[in-house]
């Protein structure tokens, strides 16, 4: 196995790469985007093919590579359920495993606290913490829903119940440390050793730290694995004559709203209806790595960032009374889409609700 522990320097992150020698399955724990060239040099130094991107929590100090990685590679995305990443190709749940590599596995441990989403991830002899357990301190609690009760019962009754030896990978330092283990966390980390719930609260409540300073742009854009957020605006800049201007104002999320308001919205049965009529044009508008690693049968592939451009005159979608049916990961990019279309003339668009991740679940309606 190939393990390399990464900094960036510029948010003191830590990201994580683990490869199979031997299938050459690689995985990349927490990501940065400015980062993403040293990334595709490793896997395409040992010919590694990325197999998942996994994050700990939206980064309020960093923008993810996960949608870079994906859009690049094909590599799967993955962050914890309670994040709200709705793109992201897997939700992760406390007790989800990862597989690669010949019998490589790691699992996720719910840690929430500094965020209501933050995992941590368990592999072979180590522990990937996030912003839940730093070297000597942890993750503030004071934003984004964090919740330092909920944080000390994370560390205390998960992390520190794990074996002694085992190794404390954090997602930052910013003091020059770079791994610790378990007891050292347990026993000597002033801001949990030997504290009890009620002190571990008011030494958060008391930080009276600086706000993140990228924080208004990172965090928007991690809630669409890195990528979405620039997309969704560029749309919104192009569908001025429909777009309320307060609503563009609130970015990317105002835009995705603004859009549904304005399209047909239809559900799995209401779609598996209009797909056995066999008069709907199913049409994915995801990114050609997410097409590839996975699709619905039948489905045309237009990217929604080539749909304005490519839609009309494609002879399989220029029929502009036609029904057509749009999908992508969990229905915001294809409402955006949909809206697209209907000011280009379309009379009958439509957008699936939960997208291509809704489908997988239920994959036997179709």
């Amino acid at each position: 196995m190939i393990f390399r522990q990464l900094l960036d320097k510029t948010s003191c992150t830590y990201t994580y790469f683990l490869a199979d020698s031997k299938t050459k399955d690689a995985v990349l724990i927490d990501p940065v985007n400015t980062n993403i060239d040293i990334y595709l040099s490793l896997l395409k130094q040992g010919n590694y093919q990325l197999k998942y991107s996994i994050e700990t929590h939206v980064h309020a100090d960093h923008v993810t590579a996960s949608g870079l990685l994906r859009e690049k590679t094909g590599a799967q995305t993955a962050i914890g359920f309670f994040c709200g990443t709705e793109s992201a190709d897997h939700q992760l749940h406390d007790g989800d495993l990862f597989e690669f590599g010949e019998k490589e596995h790691i699992s996720v441990i719910a840690t929430p606290g500094h965020t209501p989403g933050s995992c941590s991830f368990f592999w072979r002899d180590r522990i990937f913490t996030g912003d839940a357990l730093f070297i000597g301190g942890c993750g503030r609690t004071d934003f984004q829903g964090g919740d330092p009760g909920q944080l000390y019962d994370s560390v205390t009754q998960r992390l520190f119940t794990l074996p002694d030896e085992t190794l404390v990978y954090p997602g930052h330092d910013y003091k020059g440390n770079w791994v610790s283990s378990i007891i050292q966390e347990r026993t000597t980390n002033p801001r949990l050793a030997g504290k009890t719930r009620d002190e571990f609260i008011e030494i958060m409540d008391q930080l009276d730290l600086p706000t993140p300073k990228l924080i208004d742009i990172a965090v928007p854009a991690n809630r669409y694995c890195g990528i979405e957020e620039e997309e969704a605006l560029q749309i919104a800049a192009t569908e001025t004559d429909r777009i309320d201007p307060r609503q563009e104002r609130r970015g990317v999320q105002g835009a995705i709203n603004n859009a549904k308001e304005q399209i047909q919205q239809i559900d799995l049965e209401t779609a598996n209806q209009w797909l056995e009529s066999g008069e709907t044009v199913l049409l994915d508008v995801r990114e050609i790595a997410e097409f590839n690693a996975g699709h619905i049968e039948k489905a045309i592939h237009i990217p929604r960032g080539d749909v304005k451009s490519k839609i009309e005159i494609s002879p399989e979608t220029n029929d502009k009374s036609a029904q057509y049916l749009l999908y992508c990961a969990s229905g915001n990019r294809s409402a955006l889409a949909a809206l697209t279309m209907q000011n280009l003339g379309y009379t009958k668009v439509a957008s699936l609700i939960g997208g291509y991740v809704a489908w997988r679940r239920n994959v036997t309606l179709f």
